[in-house]
């Protein structure tokens, strides 16, 4: 059970349409249970909603890349419950195969799986800043070969906000969501 419990339906007409932002169109299931929990706190959540919509749906890193970012920062952090509604849905959609997440959560990410350059920089460079908080010159200089200076904010930005959200989901312990993918054993 969360720390906090999370909203469930009926939900006044306010919360209910800023849950329905939250959620893609046509989803069948439940908002997700970190919405709901936020939504205990609307202005907090709606403060949130902005930046967290801005970074998934008007980035400028393409989609894998971005997804690639997140599943290592969720499984660097131990974030089952982010790692998998991500898995199941938006890393799937951008193009990660299952191996390829299986890997994130690898102790040694790049030695299980041929990733191409682009991706073993931002691999290294999540772990870089997951451990030192900050990223060696040449960590820096491997992600300069593949992206813009603007490109390179939004991954630097990206990857706090999921160690933000691993914080924020593992904090208040939330459990895994029935449809989520299964974090896998270590």
């Amino acid at each position: 059970m969360p720390r906090i419990e999370p909203l469930a339906p009926p939900y006044p007409a306010p919360i209910d349409q800023a849950l329905r932002r939250w959620m893609p169109p046509g989803v069948t299931h439940e908002p997700l249970t970190l919405f709901r929990v936020l939504h205990r706190n609307p202005e907090l959540a709606s403060r949130m909603f902005a930046l967290g919509a801005g970074l998934l749906g008007h980035g400028l890193l393409p989609a894998i890349d971005r997804e690639i970012i997140i599943a290592r920062v969720t499984a660097r952090t131990g974030c089952a419950y982010e790692w998998g509604a991500h898995a199941a849905t938006l890393a799937q959609q951008a193009g990660l195969s299952q191996e390829q997440l299986q890997a994130t959560t690898d102790i040694d990410v790049a030695a299980n799986t041929a990733w191409p350059p682009r991706h073993a920089a931002l691999l290294n460079a999540v772990d870089e800043l997951h451990d030192t908080a900050q990223l060696s010159q040449p960590a820096w200089d491997s992600l300069g070969v593949h992206y813009e200076d603007a490109q390179l904010l939004e991954f630097l930005v990206l990857a706090g906000w999921y160690r933000t959200i691993s914080y924020l989901a593992n904090g208040l312990l939330l459990e895994e969501e029935p449809w989520g993918a299964p974090f896998p054993a270590q």
